[in-house]
């Protein structure tokens, strides 16, 4: 089956013990998840929880003026819709598709009922959340203290963790919008990058050629992060 076909791609679908996973497997709706697709708005209830497997959502705080900035990431390490078990029912973030792919849906009122009735999925969920919010903190400290071509590390080496591959399909604009930053910010840094040998840049798209060097330009929020998500949630198997 190709990955992004597979529910199992998703690591948390791929966590839960097999008893937990026959309940799951028939309730979960695959979809498509096209760039730009908006999961949820500020302040809507939600309606369903997403897994994607191959796809990339962005958590985005929108001001009263339309700016945005990004303040998580999820793929198919994780799940979209954390408030729904946390007891807020909606969230003031926007979810929307950053990279498009595929994934997995499964009704609202299921994953509560599943969070209450099973242990397993509760504790699953709540370290997945304490590994999100790690990551939240982490992108504020990042955007206010380090410099740009920094926080642009960080966020390519973050989104290539979630895509398994080394190119990224990425408008100047929507990178710019995630990080909260002017275009020609974003072009400046991606330049410096560029100079250094570290990715290659050209009309949206970006493709790493130095993972390594990359990593040794980014400030430490990226292995914060990483370090946290793999201490919290190794990868299971649901067979």
């Amino acid at each position: 089956m190709p990955r992004g076909q597979d529910p199992l791609a998703n690591q948390l679908l791929a966590a839960l013990p097999q008893a937990e996973w026959q309940r799951w497997e028939p309730l979960l709706e695959a979809v498509e998840l096209p760039l730009g697709r908006v999961l949820y708005e500020s302040g809507s209830v939600l309606s369903h929880v997403y897994f994607p497997t191959t796809a990339i959502v962005s958590l985005l705080y929108v001001m009263e003026d339309g700016a945005s900035a990004e303040i998580a990431v999820v793929g198919h390490e994780g799940l979209v819709g954390v408030s729904l078990f946390m007891g807020g029912e909606s969230t003031t973030s926007r979810a929307v598709v950053q990279s498009a792919g595929r994934g997995y849906r499964l009704r609202a009122a299921v994953l509560k009922e599943e969070f209450s009735r099973s242990s397993p999925v509760l504790h699953l969920l709540l370290r997945y959340t304490q590994a999100l919010i790690t990551q939240m903190a982490q992108t504020a400290v990042c955007n206010r203290h380090h410099l740009l071509d920094q926080q642009l590390c960080r966020w390519l080496l973050l989104s290539l963790d979630r895509l398994g591959g080394n190119e990224l399909a990425m408008t100047q604009e929507l990178i710019a919008n995630m990080l909260g930053v002017r275009r020609e910010g974003v072009t400046e840094a991606a330049l410096k990058l560029q100079d250094a040998g570290l990715i290659r840049y050209a009309r949206g798209h970006i493709t790493v050629l130095d993972r390594e060097g990359l990593e040794a330009r980014s400030c430490e929020c990226y292995s914060v992060v990483k370090k946290e998500y793999d201490r919290l949630l190794p990868v299971g198997d649901a067979s």
